[in-house]
Parts: C-alpha cells; sequence; structure tokens
C-alpha cells in the first residue's frame, strides 16, 4: 500500500492530525473543533494557538467548504485505507436544553431519563458543556444533589448521577461562586459532605474535587470560618487513599486552606498531622511528597502541631529522608519542618535533639551544605546546625567526612 501524502491545509495545527469537524475562529485560522474546544474550554486560554492574537469572542464558525474537500479527498482515497469522516453531530440548541430540564422538574419520574440526556450532551463537545451551563444546567444538578442530602441518609441514584455529570462539566468560577455566596450555600457543601463521607470511590472523587474548585472561589472570610468537618472530610480523604487523583485534590486542599485563621488548629485536631505522615512513609512519587511536605510545613508552625509529628515514631525520621531524594521544593520543605521542630519544641528540646542526631537529621543537614540548594535553604540549613553546634559538633553519630562541614 503506497503512502499517501496528506494536504498540509487538512490537518489540524494543535494536533497535525486530519481534521474531522473543521471550524474557523475569530482570527481566521481553521482547527479541529474537539482540538479548538479543549484549548479555549478545557484549558482556559484566550488566544489563538497559532497567531498568539487574544480572543475578541468566542465564536466557532464551521468551515463547511474545507470539510467537503477534506471528505472527498477521504473517498478518492479509501482505496489506501483512508476511512471516510462521518458527519459531525449538530450542536446542542439552549432551547433544547430547557425542555430537557422542564420535563425533568414536571415528571420527576423522568428525572433519572433527563439526567442520562444531559450527561449524553456533555460528552459531545466542549461547546456543548458551555450550552448547558448557559441553560441552568448547573443549578438544576445542585438542586439534585441538595435533594439527594435532604431525603435520605445514603447517596440517592439521581443525586451519585447528578455528581458525576456536574463534576465533568467543570462549572466556571461564576457559577461555582454561586454555590458559596447564596443564602443557602451551606446546602450544596454539605451535600458534597455526604459523598465525601458515604459515597463510591469515583463520586468520592469527584466531590473532593468539586469542593476545591469552589473553595478556591470563596473569599477569605469564608475560608477562614470554614467548619471543622470538612477539614475531618479531607483528611479522611488522605487517610483512606482511594485514588492518587483524589490524594493529590486533598492534599492541595489542605495546603490551601491552611494558612487561613485556625485552620491548621482545626487540621491538627482532625488528625491531619498522623494522615500525612503515614502517606509520607508510604510513597516516593515527587508531586505527592512535595504537598504532603508543604501541608506539613504549614501545619508545624503552629505548636499542636509540632508536638503532633514529634509523637509520631516515624515523623522526624521520614521528613529527613525526604531531603535530597526527592526536589528542590520537598527538601526546602523538609529543612523548615525541622527548623522548627528544633527551636520552638522547649519541653523536650534535649530528647528532640538526640532523635535527630540518632535517626540521621543532623548528618543531613551536613551534607546539605555540600550540594547544590537555594541559598535560602542553605542559609535555613546553617541557622539550624549552629543553633545547636553545642550538642550535635562533637558527636560521633556524625561521619567525619560530614563534620568537616559542619558551620
Amino acid at each position: 500500500m503506497e503512502e499517501i501524502e496528506v494536504p498540509s491545509y487538512f490537518l489540524c495545527p494543535i494536533s497535525m492530525e486530519v481534521m474531522r469537524d473543521p471550524v474557523t475562529i475569530s482570527t481566521g485560522i481553521t482547527y479541529d473543533r474537539q482540538n479548538i474546544e479543549k484549548w479555549i474550554f478545557s484549558c482556559k486560554h484566550t488566544t489563538c494557538p497559532v497567531t498568539n492574537q487574544d480572543l475578541k469572542f468566542i465564536d466557532l464558525t464551521p468551515n463547511h467548504n474545507l470539510r467537503r474537500l477534506i471528505q472527498s479527498w477521504c473517498m478518492l482515497n479509501s482505496s489506501n485505507g483512508i476511512q471516510r469522516m462521518p458527519t459531525p453531530k449538530p450542536q446542542v440548541q439552549k432551547a433544547y436544553v430547557i425542555r430537557i430540564l422542564n420535563e425533568a422538574q414536571k415528571y420527576p419520574d423522568m428525572q433519572f431519563n433527563c439526567l442520562k440526556r444531559i450527561k449524553s450532551i456533555a460528552r459531545a463537545s466542549e461547546s456543548n458543556k458551555m450550552c448547558l451551563e448557559s441553560a441552568g444546567v448547573v443549578d438544576f444538578l445542585a438542586s439534585i444533589i441538595i435533594k439527594g442530602k435532604k431525603d435520605q441518609s445514603e447517596v440517592s441514584e439521581a443525586s451519585d448521577e447528578a455528581l458525576n455529570i456536574l463534576f465533568h462539566l467543570n462549572p466556571s468560577d461564576t457559577e461555582l461562586k454561586k454555590f458559596i455566596n447564596s443564602r443557602n450555600d451551606h446546602q450544596f457543601l454539605d451535600s458534597l459532605l455526604q459523598f465525601l463521607n458515604n459515597g463510591d470511590v469515583q463520586s468520592r472523587t469527584n466531590a473532593i474535587t468539586l469542593l476545591r474548585s469552589t473553595l478556591l472561589v470563596a473569599d477569605p472570610s469564608q475560608l477562614i470560618g470554614i467548619q471543622p468537618v470538612y477539614i475531618k472530610a479531607i483528611v479522611g480523604i488522605l487517610n483512606d487513599k482511594i485514588s492518587q487523583q483524589a490524594t493529590k485534590v486533598a492534599l492541595k486542599l489542605l495546603v490551601e486552606l491552611c494558612p487561613w485563621g485556625r485552620n491548621r488548629i482545626k487540621g491538627v485536631e482532625n488528625g491531619a498531622v498522623f494522615a500525612l505522615i503515614e502517606l509520607l512513609l508510604d510513597t516516593n512519587e515527587r508531586r505527592v511528597c512535595d504537598l504532603i511536605l508543604t501541608a506539613l510545613d504549614h501545619l508545624c508552625t503552629c505548636a499542636e502541631g509540632r508536638a503532633e509529628l514529634l509523637s509520631h515514631g516515624g515523623g522526624i525520621a521520614i521528613v529527613s529522608k525526604k531531603i535530597l531524594r526527592v526536589s528542590h521544593l520537598s527538601s526546602d520543605r523538609a529543612v523548615r519542618i525541622l527548623c522548627s521542630i528544633s527551636k520552638f519544641s522547649a519541653t523536650c528540646y534535649n530528647k528532640i535533639l538526640q532523635e535527630m542526631l540518632e535517626v540521621g537529621v543532623v548528618s543531613k543537614l551536613c551534607l546539605m551544605l555540600q550540594v547544590d540548594v537555594s541559598p535560602k535553604t542553605k542559609e535555613k540549613t546553617k541557622e539550624i546546625l549552629r543553633l545547636h553546634s553545642r550538642v550535635w559538633k562533637d558527636s560521633s553519630c556524625i561521619p567525619p567526612h560530614l563534620l568537616s562541614s559542619y558551620p
């Protein structure tokens, strides 16, 4: 079979594949619909990929002439294995979506069937998702999720499906703000708690992702006043290790909440320190380690957090172990944690310093001075070693070749 050369203007500039549904944007460049929708709606870019010009308006105009040319070329080369491009599905109309919503509200027994139709529409394209949002589907899904929580203690099939659709819709910041700024904002967040505590793996993953998305658009006052039950649910996700995706989202959310108000104390009181240490003992994945150590760094800035880390038998050892083994960020955060522990834990000062010697912390810190790390991290390392030199400097626990680097 001879190799067919595809005309360059048949290829999408983003993926360099033959366009199945060519559309032209406001800059005059033609792309495959699926690729440009992902660029604009999922990746949230506001520029043309080729010209880098700002998109003043987001209109995707079907390029029928080009599509007919591509289709003709496919037919001419069918003997060489080139398949005919399927006719693209027409984009959903807002009026049609509104009819579905009205049907679901008028006939409750048809609600689950309507959810399936909405799900099918959402899967078709990113522009369909935009249409669904503009027609009020986000509010409709939220109402089903809230109602499911009110009706029973267990997660219902309809509310589970509504949560799944809402997750895949990836609502805009404007829609998310409604969940937290309205008078009934706690109803939706409390419903997410139901899924976080009682849902299956996928529902819990969807719920923690939506909780984070919602809190990312919240005001500082709302983050400061977050109830401990939400922190407890986040820690529950970390303890259960239901999926890597859920774990990463929960870690990011914990890192984002810790700086506000008394959230560090709430985290400590709900077992965050122990959960993070156990997770750190069980992973070597760079991004996860970075997030865990960043969260622990936040929690160890308060006395309660430091006390919890010290009460865990492997706390100091595992934090030290991650130095120079994961990333520059992890090394920096680990040094900051050890600095907080060694400087501010006055009640068991000598015991802590001795433990740090025995588990190899001091040797690791001496080694840090010999390698390429950030100036700030190196200064913090020197500060710890100088501060406790009276106890550490002449110790037999430090290998002779590292002792020479002791500041």
